[in-house]
């Protein structure tokens, strides 16, 4: 069954507001990393996709949470695509279990 509360396109200010970024962040990886370029309207209005979306947090991971140079970073997608889409889905599980942990340990706190 398709998830009809997905949307199509989401704003650059939803996107910032997603990934807790700056919009003029977004703007700036545009012209850092050419595979992300959101669909813009006529009055160039940006119109991220969800892999548009799934794109800003890979370079997210590799910026933010692991340091990398902006540089480097645009060298790891383009050479090893597979293991920074990799890298990331690692992240994201990592991030959903230690979330898990921490609603199991408020549950938990109540009992004793």
């Amino acid at each position: 069954m398709a998830d009809n509360s997905r949307k199509l396109y989401y704003s650059i200010k939803e996107v910032a507001q997603m990934m807790d970024v700056s919009e003029s962040l977004l703007r700036y990886w545009e012209t850092e990393f050419p595979h992300l370029r959101p669909k813009t309207t006529g009055n160039r209005v940006r119109q991220y996709t969800d892999k548009d979306i799934e794109q800003i947090k890979i370079i997210y991971n590799l910026v933010k949470v692991r340091g990398f140079k902006i540089a480097a970073a645009r060298k790891m997608l383009q050479e090893n695509r597979s293991g920074a889409d990799k890298s990331q889905k690692v992240l994201e599980a990592l991030m959903s279990v230690r979330d898990q942990l921490k609603d199991l340990k408020t549950q938990l706190g109540g009992l004793v």
